[in-house]
């Protein structure tokens, strides 16, 4: 009788901790995810990044074009005067309305 009681404390217990080590991964899950979302978030509105903030988002804006040194320099540029980079690596620039709408001397794009 005894020795059946122990089984079940024993099984309770590893059910539990199981449990447990559950729950902890999925708050940490959820803190990732939440960080990631701030990240991609961050930066995206007009005038939300600090100057020192532009080289990363430049970096990852840059990061998929086979001129580089060309984004690079007019995407650090543009997130200078606009203090924003659009997500992504291409497009959703009418997340930010400066980025977009500032024009070569020809009338096309100047940020990348």
């Amino acid at each position: 009788m005894a020795g059946k009681m122990s089984i079940v404390l024993f099984v309770l217990l590893v059910v539990f901790l199981t449990q447990n080590q559950v729950s902890r991964a999925n708050i940490m899950r959820d803190e990732q995810q939440q960080q990631q979302r701030n990240n991609q978030l961050y930066g995206v509105s007009q005038g939300s990044l600090h100057p020192q903030d532009c080289q990363p988002k430049c970096t990852y804006r840059c990061s998929k074009t086979s001129y580089k040194k060309p984004c690079m320099f007019f995407c650090q540029k543009c997130c200078a005067k606009c203090l924003c980079v659009p997500a992504g690596t291409y497009g959703n620039k009418q997340s930010c309305p400066c980025y977009n709408n500032w024009k070569t001397k020809r009338g096309g794009p100047k940020c990348p």
